[in-house]
């Protein structure tokens, strides 16, 4: 970040810095703020418009008291005895707790008899009422403005990032007591409605501070799309859908009455396929224009009848923000390994709540509020816990690829002159290892090998100089070496994970292993490693969060 003019650096102080512009980071912020600390939120985009709340409308898993117990115990289900039973249970509680404060910022829920039926938001409505309370309640808001690195202390500690605001032309310092990541996961740049923020910055500052991730087999994550509209990843409606091939042959695709998750991928691989939703009744028709409406715009705008008229449909990656894997959290705050740095929503593992399931829809609502206050709390006792040595510390950045050459040192002369890389291109190289279905979703030894062996050559190529003549610049060099990174550790956590379970799918080991009972922790930069964390209690009591540790795996 050297070629940019440095004496225009925005430099500001604050006691926690949240990273990131969804409903995690709102309530982070929030949260953070009411202990009394100077809050700074910064957002790749405008916060209250960008990523995937905004775009659309999301059910929220916040069942009434009553039906708490049978919510748990069908997550747990789900889960696959991965799940965390006193996890899941703080997550349904802390979310029905809070959505009364929504309300009381200005947020209006549809009522029943009176009463507030707190099941979904509406995305846009509900991003402008967080974004008008963190202003309301004095949180500095930093829009366009993508944190790039973390600013770590002498001591191992985080110590605040370092970023482009895009409208001003410059970089930006926020020296900080304590971090929270919740920039979302990673969904690779697909074009999925909301999430072309979600690029997997977070958790590759994660890394290079020190930090590490869980469960990144689970970032595979494939939402149905009308293929003539590939965006639009709402998959309620396509419960009423009927599926034929080009020839008009019916496909089924139901189990029980039930959309077979894992018939779409299976026949696309087979040719194409089409859908009407021709098993809409009238009652269910009305839901769809009205409650998922963003899914019903697309035929809407192209003059299409959904109900009688067959669309080709297709499956658009997802990755970590339907997935699970994530930054790894190790305690009740969302803490990480790192001193002072805390991980929320989409950023942080979801393996407590879903196991290597998606926690799509509700229950990724429900984790992003909760954890959100979690992490914005715990940041403030960790900065409050520094008093006035907070701003006083020694720091250095923790950028690596993407930022500066991580290779060999060179002299200024050859800094200046050596040639940088493309990083469009290599974006380009890492959508053609995750977007295919027959390497990301049906996974093998040999098809995972090959894809980390190009991934690998593409990560050699962001070890060398970025290109930094613009604040773009700079933003998409590092972009492209977050995206190559988080699809090294998803491929290299899934090779290591020999079963299928859940969203992990290993063609060369069709079953899911019950001795296989703990998640994998993995990270590394030049060398990666994974790490199995067993989980040792029992499943028919609330599980701990204590785990044991079997040595790395190189």
């Amino acid at each position: 970040m050297l070629t940019v003019d440095s004496e225009t650096e925005l430099q500001l102080t604050a006691d926690v810095l949240v990273i990131g512009g969804g409903p995690a980071a709102a309530w982070a912020a929030s949260a953070a703020a009411a202990q009394g600390v100077k809050v700074i939120i910064a957002d790749k985009g405008y916060l209250g418009t960008s990523g995937a709340a905004a775009a659309s409308g999301n059910g929220i898993m916040a069942p009434s008291p009553e039906n708490w117990d049978k919510v748990v115990s069908e997550r747990y289900r789900i889960g696959k005895n991965l799940a965390n039973l006193r996890w899941i249970e703080r997550v349904i509680e802390k979310t029905w707790l809070s959505l009364p404060l929504v309300e009381d910022w200005g947020y209006r829920f549809p009522k029943e008899n009176g009463e507030s039926v707190r099941q979904s938001y509406y995305g846009p409505e509900y991003m402008r009422v967080l974004r008008k309370h963190l202003l309301r309640v004095g949180v500095q808001i930093l829009d366009q403005s993508p944190a790039l690195e973390l600013l770590l202390a002498e001591d191992g500690s985080v110590a605040g990032a370092r970023g482009v605001q895009r409208q001003n032309n410059r970089t930006y310092t926020v020296r900080a007591g304590a971090v929270v990541l919740a920039n979302g996961g990673c969904a690779y740049l697909s074009k999925a409605l909301g999430c072309n923020t979600n690029t997997g910055d977070g958790l590759l500052m994660a890394v290079e501070a020190g930090g590490e991730l869980s469960s990144m087999e689970a970032s595979n994550h494939y939402a149905i799309s009308t293929a003539f509209n590939a965006t639009v990843t709402r998959g309620v409606p396509f419960g009423w859908a009927s599926y034929s091939d080009e020839a008009g042959n019916d496909l089924g695709g139901y189990i029980n009455g039930r959309r077979d998750p894992a018939f779409l991928p299976n026949a696309l691989l087979k040719g194409p396929v089409y859908a009407r939703l021709d098993r809409a009744t009238p009652e269910v028709k009305a839901v769809i224009e009205k409650s998922h409406f963003i899914a019903y715009l697309p035929y809407k705008k192209a003059g299409i009848d959904p109900y009688t008229e067959r669309v080709p449909v297709t499956l658009v990656l997802e990755g970590t923000v339907r997935g699970t894997g994530g930054i790894r959290i190790i305690n009740d705050s969302c803490g990480t390994k790192v001193p002072g740095l805390y991980a929320a929503g989409d950023a942080a593992s979801r393996e407590f709540l879903a196991g290597l399931a998606s926690g799509g829809g509700g229950p990724n609502a429900a984790w992003a509020i909760s954890t959100g206050q979690w992490a914005g709390e715990g940041a403030a006792t960790f900065a409050k816990s520094l008093g006035d040595r907070a701003h006083e510390r020694v720091v250095y950045p923790a950028g690596q690829a993407g930022m500066r050459s991580p290779k060999a040192e060179r002299s200024a002369s050859q800094s200046l002159t050596s040639e940088t890389f493309d990083s469009q291109a290599i974006v380009r190289g890492v959508q053609a290892e995750v977007f295919p279905l027959e390497k990301n979703y049906l996974r093998s030894e040999q098809k995972l090998l090959d894809s980390l062996a190009k991934l690998e050559t593409l990560w050699q190529q962001v070890q060398e100089n970025p290109k930094q003549d613009t604040v773009r610049d700079i933003e998409f060099s590092r972009r492209a070496a977050a995206l190559t990174a988080v699809a090294r550790w998803g491929y290299f956590s899934a090779l290591h994970r020999k079963e299928s379970r859940s969203e992990h799918i290993r063609i060369d080991y069709p079953e899911t292993d019950p001795n296989q009972r703990y998640y994998q922790a993995t990270g590394g930069l030049n060398k990666l490693w994974v790490r199995r964390d067993w989980i040792t209690d029992e499943t028919t009591t609330s599980p701990v969060l204590t785990t044991q540790t079997t040595a790395s795996v190189s």
